[in-house]
């Protein structure tokens, strides 16, 4: 089941955020987040009326994705910046295709138009997810993030949204 976060699911979105923060690099995080700013996250994003889904199986929340503004200048008020994270142990079983083409019908309904999602390099797996859901790489920014005593570099891939009105 796909649906929206509640401020009580921050318990379990941060634990699945902070195995990310603590073992990968795909988030450039480096300290692990506390129930209550991810709780803060939920509530502030669903604020600017952008929505922010859990996929619950067997009653657990096994991962989530949500959308924030793009930047705050008036102009790119119809682009966001989409992520997801999944459960480690849940990966390659179709909850990220599921949730991200939920998340993408809900962006369209309210009118979005670009839809931008960072993924840090490399990352076979979460640029076929995105590759798969019709985004395409836009940008490669070589070593803009330093974790783990490594240089990270970051690609940028984009969809448009709400097109067949151009």
């Amino acid at each position: 089941m796909i649906r929206s976060a509640r401020r009580s699911d921050a318990a379990s979105v941060v634990k699945i955020y902070n195995h990310y923060v603590e073992k990968t690099a795909a988030t450039f995080e480096t300290q692990p987040l506390a129930v209550e700013d991810m709780a803060s996250r939920i509530v502030g994003c669903q604020r600017d009326n952008l929505p922010w889904l859990v996929a619950e199986d067997a009653g657990e929340v096994i991962g989530y994705c949500y959308a924030t503004k793009w930047k705050g200048r008036a102009a790119y008020r119809y682009s966001v910046e989409a992520s997801i994270y999944l459960d480690a142990s849940l990966l390659s079983r179709g909850w990220g295709t599921r949730l991200y083409g939920q998340l993408l019908k809900e962006l369209e309904s309210l009118g979005i138009h670009a839809v931008i999602c960072g993924i840090t390099l490399p990352n076979a797996a979460s640029v076929a997810l995105h590759e798969k859901l019709g985004m395409e790489k836009v940008a490669h920014f070589k070593e803009v993030g330093h974790k783990f005593g490594a240089w990270i570099d970051v690609g940028y891939w984009q969809r448009l949204l709400n097109t067949e009105d151009r």
